[in-house]
């Protein structure tokens, strides 16, 4: 009995045994697995703080980024409107300065329009007490049926075909550059011309005897290129006129190039060739006339294509040389 019970423990010693080795191995794995998460939860915390962090710096630089674009959209928009208002600033001054100007040529022509009627007053006073012999008079009548004679011939020829096909040939010219504003202008030109030839045409029966200018005595000396003159009031009148009209007629050629980006030429112009608006054949030289019609058309284009008012100014809807550019182009020395 007693072998029983030591045969009886040694078999339960033998069944139990594996059995709780088993579990005391168990039981150290999970020591050993939760010992290592334990350590393994401080690592991932610590990574997922570095992740949080740099996130957050990401967010940070990128906040930054967009600040820095914004800041440098504003600085630019703000030097776009410091340069807007800095041209309106320049535009304004320009536009008072034109202003001032042509106040300023306003009020010389106005005096100059003063100083010329009262001077015509007194010259008009003199020739009620002065008049040129017969024997003058008939002189200056035949040197101007002679003028005219030469202008008619003139014009005439300007109506040959060839002198047709040359103004022909610069129309087209204008029209393949593109030149709009300047064909348009030169058109307009030629329509005056053909105008004024008609009136010259109509005029053939000019009354020589009571034209003043062929029994008024010499008021004005001047000078053209070294060799001295001497007209009456009503050349004298003429001359400014031929002037004025060159003025007028160059300020719309130089504002036409300016108008169709051309380059700046005058002399390219044919109302500048031809040089011959305004003149009837009467009282002075074509010649003479032409002269002083380019001195201000070569003014009047500078300022049309400047788009300025250095040399003249407009008024009453018409352009005109100031008087104190007048006065120093013709330089007329009074004879009284």
């Amino acid at each position: 009995m007693k072998r029983f019970g030591v045969v009886s423990t040694v078999v339960l010693f033998c069944l139990v045994g594996p059995i709780a080795l088993a579990y005391a191995q168990q039981d150290q794995q999970e020591e050993k697995q939760t010992k290592h998460e334990e350590q393994a939860k401080p690592e991932k915390q610590k990574n997922g703080h570095q992740e949080q962090d740099q996130n957050r710096q990401q967010q940070q630089r990128a906040q930054q980024q967009e600040q820095d674009q914004n800041r440098g959209q504003q600085q630019r928009v703000q030097q776009q409107q410091q340069d807007q208002n800095k041209q309106q600033r320049v535009q304004q001054q320009q536009q008072d300065q034109n202003r001032q100007q042509q106040q300023v040529g306003r009020q010389q022509q106005e005096q100059q329009d003063l100083n010329r009627q009262r001077q015509q007053q007194g010259v008009q006073a003199q020739q009620q007490q002065e008049r040129l012999s017969q024997q003058r008079q008939q002189q200056l009548i035949e040197q101007q049926q002679q003028r005219i004679a030469q202008y008619r011939q003139h014009l005439d020829q300007q109506q040959q075909q060839q002198q047709r096909q040359a103004v022909q040939q610069q129309t087209a010219m204008l029209r393949e550059q593109n030149r709009a504003s300047q064909y348009r202008f030169q058109e307009e030109y030629l329509e005056r011309m053909r105008q004024q030839q008609v009136r010259l045409d109509n005029d053939r029966d000019h009354d020589y005897n009571r034209d003043p200018y062929f029994y008024t005595a010499p008021t004005y000396r001047y000078n053209r290129s070294g060799s001295y003159y001497e007209t009456n009031q009503y050349g004298a009148d003429l001359l400014r006129r031929s002037v004025n009209y060159g003025y007028e007629e160059g300020f719309h050629t130089g504002e036409a190039d300016r108008q169709d980006r051309w380059r700046s030429d005058y002399r390219d112009s044919y109302a500048y060739q031809d040089a011959n608006y305004g003149y009837t054949g009467y009282y002075v030289d074509q010649d003479e006339y032409n002269y002083y019609f380019r001195q201000g058309f070569s003014r009047g284009y500078e300022d049309g294509f400047s788009s300025r008012s250095q040399y003249g100014s407009y008024s009453n809807g018409s352009y005109s040389v100031l008087g104190a550019i007048l006065g120093q182009i013709l330089n007329f020395q009074s004879l009284r």
